[in-house]
């Protein structure tokens, strides 16, 4: 039995396929779901989120958004995302960097907006830098 898996952002569907299980980074922590889940509908956070097939595990950066699990159907709508796969570690480490001087150098100062823009950021470079390998 397998997991039917849709991520849609806005502009296009990112993924769509069956899989055997998904991790998906809600808003409370991980959350893993297998076929014959209970239904369900959670928010979720910037994070990685995982999918396997086989024995393979595929990532996918999300950015925030909702899950909805309903009769083997898991449907991710996101604001946007994108496939581990397709992107590399070396630009991804180095948005990592600057997103992590940026955080440090926000947090000196005394303005709230843009350390909460720095901070998201820095959560969407981590994910990234995460699902092309090069965080664990």
């Amino acid at each position: 039995m397998a997991l039917q898996v849709r991520v849609i952002t806005p502009d296009k569907i990112v993924w769509d396929g069956d899989v055997e299980e998904a991790i998906l980074p809600s808003t409370s922590g991980q959350l893993g779901i297998l076929p014959s889940h209970a239904p369900l509908l959670t928010n979720l956070d910037i994070g990685v989120m995982r999918v396997r097939l086989d024995k393979d595990w595929k990532s996918l950066v999300v950015m925030g958004g909702i899950a909805e699990v309903e009769q083997d159907i898991l449907q991710v709508l996101v604001n946007s995302a994108e496939i581990g796969d397709d992107i590399t570690k070396e630009d991804a480490q180095a948005d990592f960097s600057e997103a992590q001087s940026r955080l440090e150098e926000a947090n000196k100062g005394s303005d709230r907006r843009e350390q909460i823009k720095a901070s998201q950021a820095y959560k969407r470079a981590r994910a990234r830098l995460q699902a092309a390998g090069g965080l664990v």
